[in-house]
C-alpha cells in the first residue's frame, strides 16, 4: 500500500515536471497557435462580412429586375411594390433578398418655376419627363449623387415634394425649396423642390414626385409604368424570382439583369476562395511550427516518460496526457488569438472597404475549434513517446 502511494506521488511529480519543465518551448507553441488563430479569425470575419459588403456595394448600382407594363394591359395597383411582392407566394429566403422596390409612372408634362404668389416666372413652360414614384426611396432604385437637399421641407397647401435632375435644375434656375408648377392639358400639380441630384444619365433632365400626382395629371389613378427591384440573391434565386413575377404579372415584361447578379456572385466566390485558401495556408504553417516545437519537446521528455512507465504508467494514459496538453494549448491560444483576430479584421475592413467590418460572433468558436485541431495535429511527434522503453532509458541508450 505504501509503495502504491509512493508511486502515485512520484507519478504526479513527473506529470508536473513533464508539463512545466519546457516552459520556453511551450510558450513558443502557444505564441504560434495564438498568431495562427488571430490571422485565421481575421480572415474568417472578413470572409463572413464580405458578402454583406459586396451586396451593399452592388445595391448602389440600382435595380437589377424590371417589371415593365404593357400599353394594352397596364399594371394597376394602389399598393407599394413591396406590399404587392409580399402578397405573392414566395419563400421567405427570396423575399429577404429584396433590397428595394419602387414603382414608376412616367408622363411628359410642362414645368415652370413660380414665385410664392403663385404666378409663373417663365412665359413658356418647359416640356419635361415627369416620373411618379411609389415605394422605397428613389436613391435605392437609381444610382444618384445628391447635390443639394432640404430634409425638413415645409410644404404649402396643395403642394407636394419633388426631386430634380441636375441639368433640369440648371435649365429652370431652381434650387431646393423652389416652388414649381406642373401642367398637363387642363390639370396642374404644385410641388416644391426637396432634392437636386446628379444621376449621370437621362434622369438629369427629369423630375420625380409622388406617383399619385403623375397619375392625377393623366387621369390614370392606380396605373403603374414599371416596377424597379433591387434583388441581391444568386443567379439561380433571381431566375426563380423572375419566374414568380412573370406568373404574378402575365401581361408585363419581366427583365432580370443577370449580369449584376452574376458579377456579384463571381466577385464573392473569388474573394471567398482566396480567403479560404489563405486560411488553409495559415493553419498549415501554424501546424508545422507547432510540430517542430513538439519534436524538440518529445526529445527532451523521453527520460521522464521512461520513468513514468517504470512506475506503472500506461502508454495510453501518457498519450492522453499529451493530448490534453495539446487541447489546452490550442484552447488558450485560440481564445486569445481569435479575440485579437476579430479586432484586427475590423481595422482591415476599414482599410479595404472604407468601413469597419462588423464582428461576427460565429467566427469566434470556429476559429477556436480550428486552433484546437491544429494543436492536436501539431502534437503528432509526441506519439513517439508511447514507444519509449524504460530499460532503454535507464541504460542510457536513448
Amino acid at each position: 500500500m505504501a509503495a502504491t502511494s509512493t508511486n502515485r506521488s512520484m507519478f504526479r511529480r513527473l506529470v508536473r515536471r513533464l508539463l512545466f519543465a519546457n516552459r520556453g518551448r511551450l510558450f513558443v507553441v502557444l505564441l504560434a497557435l495564438s498568431a495562427g488563430a488571430a490571422v485565421s479569425a481575421a480572415l474568417l470575419n472578413l470572409q463572413t462580412d464580405a458578402k454583406r459588403r459586396i451586396n451593399s456595394e452592388f445595391r448602389s448600382f440600382g435595380a437589377n429586375v424590371l417589371v415593365v407594363s404593357s400599353e394594352q394591359n397596364p399594371l394597376q395597383s394602389f399598393q407599394t411594390p413591396r406590399v404587392m411582392i409580399n402578397s405573392m407566394p414566395l419563400p421567405a429566403l427570396v423575399t429577404s433578398n429584396i433590397a428595394s422596390s419602387v414603382s414608376f409612372f412616367y408622363v411628359v408634362a410642362q414645368v415652370s418655376r413660380r414665385n410664392e404668389q403663385g404666378s409663373e416666372v417663365f412665359s413658356n413652360f418647359i416640356p419635361v419627363v415627369v416620373g411618379g414614384i411609389n415605394g422605397d426611396p428613389l436613391t435605392r432604385a437609381i444610382p444618384l449623387k445628391v447635390k443639394a437637399q432640404t430634409p425638413d421641407l415645409k410644404l404649402g397647401p396643395h403642394e407636394t415634394w419633388c426631386i430634380l435632375g441636375a441639368r433640369l435644375a440648371n435649365r429652370i434656375q431652381a434650387t431646393t425649396e423652389t416652388p414649381l408648377v406642373i401642367r398637363l392639358a387642363d390639370r396642374e400639380s404644385a410641388c416644391r423642390v426637396s432634392t437636386i441630384a446628379e444621376f449621370g444619365g437621362a434622369e438629369d433632365d427629369q423630375l420625380f414626385l409622388p406617383i399619385s400626382e403623375a397619375q392625377f395629371l393623366t387621369r390614370s389613378e392606380g396605373k403603374i409604368g414599371l416596377i424597379a427591384i433591387n434583388f441581391s440573391g444568386s443567379p439561380g434565386q433571381m431566375d426563380g424570382f423572375a419566374a414568380a413575377l412573370r406568373h404574378a404579372f402575365p401581361d408585363a415584361d419581366v427583365r432580370p439583369l443577370r449580369q449584376f447578379s452574376e458579377a456579384q456572385s463571381k466577385v464573392y466566390s473569388r474573394i471567398s476562395g482566396l480567403l479560404t485558401a489563405a486560411i488553409a495556408i495559415i493553419l498549415i504553417l501554424t501546424a508545422l511550427c507547432v510540430m517542430a516545437a513538439m519534436t524538440n519537446i518529445a526529445a527532451e521528455r523521453k527520460h521522464d516518460v521512461g520513468m513514468m512507465k517504470a512506475i506503472g504508467g500506461s502508454a495510453r494514459s501518457i498519450l492522453n496526457l499529451f493530448l490534453t496538453e495539446a487541447v489546452l494549448l490550442g484552447l488558450i491560444g485560440g481564445l486569445i488569438g481569435a479575440a485579437a483576430g476579430i479586432a484586427l479584421s475590423i481595422a482591415l475592413g476599414k482599410a479595404v472597404f472604407g468601413v469597419a467590418a462588423a464582428p461576427r460572433l460565429i467566427v469566434y468558436p470556429i476559429a477556436v475549434s480550428l486552433t484546437v485541431i491544429v494543436a492536436i495535429l501539431g502534437a503528432y511527434p509526441l506519439r513517439r513517446l508511447a514507444s519509449v522503453r524504460p530499460a532503454t532509458i535507464f541504460r542510457g541508450e536513448a
